[in-house]
């Protein structure tokens, strides 16, 4: 994922009513001015709210072929080992981040292994994702139309009808996150509390092996099942909990809001790991989640953000900040909300309305 400003003059964009004062703004457990009292464990980083013009991404299996075309579209004049003129964006725009997300079963545990990091051992083989657990894309993601701003049958979020110049356009949010793994899989957070911090307690998903740390200690593949918009607050107000504590879990206080009336969710994902020293204080390697999603309006994204955070149920039932979900172990450092045009106006739109 590369991040571009433009070099020239700025350009006129003509912004839909889905977007209008709607830009992208701090979470509510984001270290920033605007959540004075929020500080993180160890990465205690502000988020920027980012100002890119172009979002670029480019995906393949290959390693090599991916930083053999970004140096082509960056002026090397170079493709495939062989002299191939490059388009020029070079006057146009200039990168400001490179981002790079993988994407494969076990392969945290792999790079985990190969970078010697301390909790190496609890990560679960299996996992595609640093925190042990499977992103369950199927039960948790929607149709690509509801994510449009003319949506569906299950959810219409704007006034936009077929037809409209941005009918089947959509908002992505990209953000940047550190992960703070060594707290997560220390010795006082075995398998019953992470599957709790991922998912809910209301019941447990799953109590894990006998050894709750090694190989992560229980299963990766989980359902994403949708208990109600009602969830969150059952947890948080300990309704017959694992242990009675009063908890929240990340996906049923995401759930307050992700979903259509009929349970439809209402964004796609496309987020993954990555690790490299982006935004980290001390300059080294660490875990990231590069998290992006599809989604029908940009305050459909603010909401469900909000909603991970629960500051409200968490402040109403009692729940300490140990047991609020996933928050003190992820730092948002950058965010931005894009438009996303549909294919019909995909290259360089809005050309034809200045």
């Amino acid at each position: 994922m590369n991040l571009l400003k433009s070099r020239l003059r700025p350009i006129c964009v003509i912004v839909p009513a889905e977007l209008r004062g709607a830009v992208t703004r701090a979470s509510p457990t984001d270290v920033s001015a605007a959540n004075p009292g929020i500080t993180k464990l160890t990465f205690n980083v502000p988020v920027v709210i980012e100002r890119n013009d172009v979002l670029l991404t480019l995906r393949s299996d290959t390693l090599p072929h991916l930083y053999d075309v970004l140096g082509w579209l960056r002026g090397n004049g170079q493709l495939n080992g062989r002299a191939h003129p490059s388009p020029g964006l070079g006057v146009l725009l200039e990168v400001t981040s490179v981002r790079l997300m993988f994407q494969q079963m076990g392969l945290p545990r792999r790079v985990a292994d190969a970078q010697g990091l301390p909790y190496a051992g609890r990560i679960n083989p299996r996992s595609p994702m640093w925190m042990g657990f499977a992103d369950q894309q199927v039960a948790g993601s929607g149709p690509a139309t509801i994510t449009s701003f003319q949506g569906n049958r299950s959810a219409r979020l704007t006034d936009a009808r077929r037809g409209d110049y941005f009918d089947n356009g959509a908002v992505q949010h990209l953000s940047h996150v550190l992960l703070d793994l060594e707290p997560f899989y220390s010795d006082d957070e075995p398998y019953t509390e992470r599957v709790q911090y991922m998912f809910r307690s209301n019941p447990i998903p799953s109590a894990g092996d006998a050894d709750q740390y090694t190989d992560g200690g229980g299963p990766s593949f989980i359902g994403n099942v949708f208990q109600g918009t009602g969830d969150a607050e059952k947890n948080a107000g300990a309704q017959q909990t694992f242990g009675g504590a009063h908890r929240i879990g990340h996906l049923a206080a995401l759930q307050r809001s992700s979903r259509a009336a009929d349970g439809t969710p209402l964004h796609i994902r496309m987020d993954g790991p990555g690790f490299d020293a982006l935004d980290v204080p001390d300059g080294s390697h660490q875990p990231k989640l590069q998290f992006t999603a599809f989604m029908p309006t940009a305050e459909c994204f603010a909401r469900m953000r909000r909603n991970q955070a629960s500051l409200d149920l968490a402040k109403r039932e009692g729940v300490t900040d140990d047991d609020n979900g996933l928050e003190r172990f992820i730092t948002a450092t950058r965010r931005q909300n894009f438009l996303v045009p549909p294919r019909r106006h995909r290259i360089f739109p809005l050309l034809e309305l200045v």
